[in-house]
């Protein structure tokens, strides 16, 4: 994100002297991505930032997946991964970071599932950068850049590397924390076509950096031996494996910093939809991308205005990837009559031609308006399924446009 600023105290000049009240000089830490080639920020730490006492290994949860084969489409049940309500609910003691169950995932991106109300471990993705959608629930994403609170409709962006952690706020109130995460393994930004040349998200853009919300003053913590939950590259699962990596003083020791680079937040509600006389094909709804995989979020809008006019998607191949939706809130008119609901995700893969369910197409027209909110995950590479994927098929989504399955 090439969108400068400045939080807490910084010396004048970079790479210069920065003394603390005591007259030691400020740790300096410089983050950034591809290899001093792209965005970074600098951070000044109290104590130094590499010193380390102890490393051990993170036990993550299941990272397994299996090929979708033979080839279906899928309607999974996310909200069946954490039932019940009150005291009783699968929920309770969960927390966002170790609580996640992976759903989907292919070697550029994974997606998970958590519900929480528990404060998560500090945490820190060395893989990639993560953009987590708050499906429901508020609280606040501690970081080293300072506190980032959410709220519903938030995709909270969390670039690579950066220590934080997860603290869900009144769940009495508000409810837990449902958080849908997109991990990739790389950075996650605006498309390259909202930007100017320069990194300024232009005028054609859905959103602007008025609607961006990032850390406005620092977050200070002491302690020692203060544990961060680490992924990182090895030979687990897609690449992946975790280590419990022991600080000697705490990684909340920055007293200000500047740049480019910076976990922020964009709420749904902020994004403007492009609308058109006819049907608008799904890139008009993008919102972010990443290596290989792209991120869209269809919002309540206004509808096709042609008087003949067919609000709904038409059929259509997906020849290149696969696509992934998730149903957050209203009625998704595409969907009716197939059990879809609010918590649901559809995966339609490569090979298989997708589209309105039977009657949908009729009854779409004349629609004005479309009270819906789905966030769309398009990959280039096949998609295999997690254990919670698994454990929330509906079993019969694939057989829906064909009245059921024909046993041979």
């Amino acid at each position: 994100m090439a969108h400068y600023r400045s939080v807490g105290d910084i010396p004048a000049k970079r790479h210069t002297q920065f003394r603390q009240p005591d007259g030691r000089l400020y740790s300096e830490e410089l983050m950034g991505e591809e290899g001093f080639s792209s965005d970074s920020s600098l951070l000044y730490h109290r104590e130094i930032p590499s010193a380390i006492v102890d490393s051990r290994p993170w036990d993550m949860a299941e990272l397994k997946t299996h090929p979708n084969y033979p080839l279906r489409p899928f309607h999974l049940k996310l909200h069946e991964l954490f039932p019940g309500e009150g005291e009783e609910a699968a929920w309770r003691g969960v927390d966002v970071v170790r609580g996640r169950r992976l759903v989907l995932a292919n070697g550029d991106v994974r997606i998970s599932y958590a519900v929480s109300d528990t404060p998560s471990p500090y945490y820190r993705n060395a893989i990639g950068d993560e953009c987590v959608f708050v499906e429901s629930g508020e609280g606040v994403v501690e970081t080293m850049f300072g506190a980032l609170p959410f709220r519903p409709g938030d995709y909270v962006l969390i670039p690579r590397a950066t220590v934080h952690r997860w603290v869900p706020g009144d769940v009495a109130q508000h409810g837990p924390v449902r958080a849908y995460a997109i991990e990739a393994n790389s950075h996650i930004a605006p498309p390259k076509r909202y930007l100017s040349k320069y990194g300024q998200l232009l005028e054609h853009s859905p959103y602007c950096e008025r609607d961006l919300h990032a850390p406005s003053e620092p977050l200070l913590a002491e302690g020692t031996d203060v544990e961060v939950f680490t992924k990182h590259r090895g030979h687990g699962p897609h690449g992946i494996v975790g280590s419990v990596v022991v600080h000697a003083t705490h990684p909340f020791d920055v007293v200000g910093w500047d740049g480019c680079m910076y976990p922020y937040t964009l709420n749904v509600s902020d994004f403007e939809p492009i609308t058109g006389r006819i049907h608008q094909p799904p890139p008009v709804h993008q919102v972010f991308e990443g290596w290989n995989f792209v991120i869209c979020n269809f919002v309540p809008r206004k509808v096709d205005y042609h008087p003949l006019a067919v609000p709904v998607p038409y059929y259509h191949s997906n020849v290149d990837s696969d696509e992934v939706m998730f149903y957050v809130a209203g009625d998704y008119e595409a969907r009716k009559g197939s059990g879809i609901g609010q918590g649901s995700i559809s995966l339609h893969p490569g090979g298989h031609s997708h589209g309105p369910q039977p009657g949908a197409v009729e009854a779409a027209l004349g629609k004005e308006y479309f009270d819906e909110l789905a966030v769309m995950v398009d990959t280039f590479k096949p998609l295999e399924l997690g254990e919670g994927a698994i454990a929330s098929d509906d079993g019969a989504y694939a057989w829906s446009w064909s009245g059921g399955r024909r046993e041979p």
